[in-house]
């Protein structure tokens, strides 16, 4: 946890090429949180920076900015913007990062880490369309293109566009705890929490359901994780049989309904577990799971951590 008097400084770092759309996520999430993080932007040499789109943007520091940076943002660039090798003004940009800062990627951005060495010996991810093209370039990094972030404790790398958003929320909900980012989250109309080993996309297309799909059912099942959620209470609620509930539900969600209430009922426990000083068998009480037991099995499944441990990292005040 960062402590509550201590203000974070961003420098977001923009290059040719930049998408704007990434380029604004780091300010319109960690501003939203009432002067916890201050975010500004620079470029390398501290000219006006041509997007990817038809406009030029003029910012209003050079790479100055970073020398002082808490946490430096290296936002996306169009795959024809990336170089082979780092300009000699890009390389000395980023030579300016202090040592203790954190660092974080978003899509593209991963490339020009890894041109650094910053990521080799290290897990990271980027857009799963540029994967290849990656790992024939930096071999050395552990690249994993199905997820939507990567944590590695000091760097941060995200997958391609909105998940900038689901790192920055992972930042919030790291450094100031889950009540914070879910106001956030609220604030921006974003979902407050897609776990990082979230896959990037679903192959199957999201059939068009209207009233006849499973979302209903969901809905319901989110307000009743602690009964009993099988396969035919669920298909029950929707009127449908199991095997078409089951069928609809995976291709509407992309994993089973099984699986789906598991999820649900860990992501549950991981805000009861970073929000209240509740024991761990009456949060399984809480959130559906039979035993304390049955609830740490399949925490540490999701999050390869015991739910202790996970409380410990990530509460503000954890009970002594």
């Amino acid at each position: 946890m960062i402590s509550s008097g201590k203000i974070q400084q961003v420098a977001v770092l923009a290059l040719e090429g930049v998408y704007p759309f990434e380029l604004g996520i780091p300010s319109r999430i960690l501003e939203a949180t009432d002067g916890l993080y201050e975010v500004s932007t620079c470029s390398a040499d501290g000219r006006p920076v041509r997007t990817a789109s038809d406009f030029t943007i003029d910012v209003p520091h050079g790479p100055e900015l970073l020398e002082t940076a808490d946490i430096v943002v290296i936002t996306s660039i169009a795959p024809p913007n990336i170089p082979e090798e780092l300009p000699d003004v890009v390389a000395g940009a980023l030579d300016r990062i202090p040592a203790q800062a954190r660092v974080v990627s978003i899509c593209t951005g991963a490339f020009i880490l890894a041109a650094t060495g910053m990521l080799d010996g290290r897990r990271a991810t980027t857009h799963w369309n540029l994967a290849d093209r990656f790992r024939r370039r930096f071999p050395r990094v552990e690249l994993d293109p199905g997820v939507l972030f990567v944590d590695e404790g000091r760097i941060l790398t995200s997958a391609g566009a909105a998940s900038g958003v689901d790192a920055c929320l992972h930042l919030v909900r790291t450094d100031h705890g889950s009540e914070i980012a879910a106001a956030v989250a609220r604030r921006c109309i974003v979902p407050p929490f897609r776990d990082g080993g979230q896959a990037q996309y679903v192959e199957q297309p999201v059939p068009d359901t209207g009233n006849a799909g499973t979302a209903p059912a969901r809905s319901w099942a989110l307000e009743h994780l602690r009964d009993t959620l099988d396969l035919a209470t669920l298909a029950r609620r929707a009127g449908m049989s199991p095997r078409t509930f089951s069928r609809r539900f995976t291709a509407e969600v992309g994993v089973s309904p099984g699986a789906w209430v598991i999820g649900q009922r860990v992501a549950r426990a991981r805000h009861l577990l970073e929000s209240t000083d509740l024991p761990i068998d009456r949060i399984a009480e809480e959130v559906g799971f039979a035993t304390g037991a049955s609830l740490r099995r399949h925490f540490h499944a999701a999050m390869d951590v015991a739910p202790t441990v996970y409380r410990r990292t990530f509460q503000h005040s954890p009970k002594q």
